[in-house]
């Protein structure tokens, strides 16, 4: 079995500040974490190797930075590391960024037949959920998305089953390898890295490729392959506390609807 998992550096959520005056993100000396989503996705191959032996490679396209995202997928349990990075790439929407980890899979599928490629469900700097359904539809392989369990894997038949984290429910689906999975956080639990392998993560030297080593088409990459402008970023405005009343129940009642009638909300 061989899994490759797509992962991504991003700003810690919790330090994320915006530039008042430009509105876009202030990203010096924001610490830069993996995409919590990602690490389930890791997890998730990491088992299945641990299970039906095989191999996984976890790869991003970022700057040279990202390879410290990649060595902690290492220090997690992943065989191998490798950074896409070019200055070509740069300014790169989800559309150029699913092409450029297409191309990257599908040098990996030469070397070694890919499985499955897992994503996590979405990365929380931009929240579109659209670059793992991107990566399935430029290999032309399915996609099963929002991923909370997997129920069977079976090689010899080149079958997956997996549950469906839905608003109305969960949905149970089976697909035929190789796959495409977009994972949730409920999928499992992410582990603690050992220190052998911490420390194996940090002798690992990642393996980096730039847009002639994927071959890549220079109209399909970087802001050349991005139809997408972002125009301004900004905070929403902070919300008001809510009213809160306390008391004796039919007081309180009796408040409440004074309230809604002063409002509008009710009409004597």
């Amino acid at each position: 079995m061989h899994a490759v998992v797509c992962i991504k550096q991003v700003p810690d959520a919790t330090e994320v500040r915006i530039d008042p005056k430009t509105n876009t993100l202030v990203r010096e000396g924001i610490p830069s974490i993996v995409n919590p989503y990602d690490l389930h996705a890791v997890e998730a191959a990491v088992q299945l190797r641990e299970k039906y032996g095989g191999r996984v490679t976890v790869i991003t396209m970022g700057p040279p930075q990202a390879a410290e995202a990649l060595q902690k997928c290492i220090a997690q349990g992943a065989d191998e590391a490798i950074l896409l990075t070019d200055r070509g790439f740069a300014g790169a929407d989800t559309l150029a960024t699913s092409y450029v980890l297409a191309q990257a899979i599908r040098k990996l599928n030469a070397e070694n037949p890919v499985d499955l490629v897992f994503t996590g469900k979405q990365a929380i700097d931009g929240d579109t959920a659209q670059v793992g359904p991107g990566i399935a539809a430029r290999l032309g392989i399915p996609v099963l998305t929002y991923i909370c369990a997997i129920r069977s894997f079976n090689l010899e038949t080149r079958e997956i089953v997996v549950e469906r984290l839905l608003e109305e429910g969960r949905e149970v689906v089976a697909a035929r390898l190789p796959v495409l999975l977009t994972v949730t956080k409920e999928l499992n639990e992410v582990r603690y890295a050992s220190l052998p392998s911490m420390l194996r993560a940090a002798r690992y030297q990642v393996r980096t490729w730039n847009k002639d080593d994927i071959e890549a088409d220079p109209k399909q990459i970087g802001l050349k392959g991005s139809p997408t402008i972002v125009s301004r970023i900004f905070s929403p405005p902070q919300r008001q506390a809510g009213l809160q009343l306390a008391g004796p129940a039919p007081e309180v009642a009796r408040e409440l609807v004074e309230q809604l009638l002063q409002r509008g909300v009710l009409t004597a």
